[in-house]
């Protein structure tokens, strides 16, 4: 099972109570009813798929209900850090020694358990 921090409750929640809500840090318009059809499918549509470090926007939809941001690497499906909403975009060189740690798996923490 996948732990994901909630920056707000302070603490590791199952995966199941949280839902994934878009790219983090995306500029959105100001004027979106002037926005040209065009313009519009490529702002709500068109986006990345990034391979390796990402950032997201969550929620933690069966917990405190806010949104935050998270840094994850879409390879490993790691968290690399989570952190509240309007706060900036974390420095990437920090985060980058967590990204070559093993992917933790719900096989590898059972077959710990004893």
């Amino acid at each position: 099972m996948l732990l994901i921090y909630c920056p707000y409750c302070e603490e590791e929640r199952s995966e199941l109570e949280f839902r994934q809500a878009g790219d983090a840090h995306i500029a959105r318009p100001t004027t979106m009813t002037e926005m040209s059809d065009e313009d519009f499918e490529a702002f709500f549509f068109l986006r990345d798929n990034v391979k390796g470090l990402t950032f997201e926007r969550w929620r933690h939809l069966n917990g405190c209900g806010r949104f935050f941001n998270a840094a994850r690497d879409t390879v490993s499906d790691k968290f690399l850090t989570t952190y509240k909403a309007g706060l900036p975009r974390p420095d990437v060189s920090t985060l980058r020694p967590a990204a070559s740690a093993p992917v933790e798996t719900y096989e590898a923490t059972e077959s710990d358990a004893k």
